[in-house]
């Protein structure tokens, strides 16, 4: 790597820390039941419903710039790489986003997020 593209000492927390901020709002957000936060429902969206999320959206395109990052700074966010693997689950055996974001946020506050184990996930 080169040595210019390396990160000042605590930009990678700092980036870190900013990230968790706001997955944290945007899934409590979410799991007060607003669609959204792992998917783009733009296409799913009903009439009545709000179709965009912007805050999510960026979210989720945070994730996968700080994904890239932890890859070049040999780093890894656990949180930023958990966060991810939600977004790519759909189907119709998987849990709704509101019950994904509260098991979310419950994994965070009991601190085992970043654990090995697939296994262990509840979704």
């Amino acid at each position: 790597m080169d040595p210019r593209d390396e990160m000042e000492p605590g930009q990678w927390d700092a980036l870190s820390k900013a990230f968790a901020v706001q997955l944290i709002a945007c899934l409590e957000e979410c799991a007060r039941g607003r669609r959204g936060l792992f998917a783009d429902i733009e296409l799913t969206a009903g009439d009545g419903e709000e179709r965009t999320w912007p805050e999510a959206a960026k979210l989720r395109t945070l994730a996968s710039a700080l994904q890239s990052i932890a890859a070049q700074q040999e780093e890894n966010n656990a949180l930023c790489d958990e966060f991810l693997d939600l977004c790519t689950m759909h189907g119709e055996s998987h849990p709704g986003e509101p019950r994904l974001a509260r098991e979310f946020l419950a994994r965070i506050e009991r601190g085992e997020v970043g654990q090995s184990g697939k296994e262990r996930l509840p979704w």
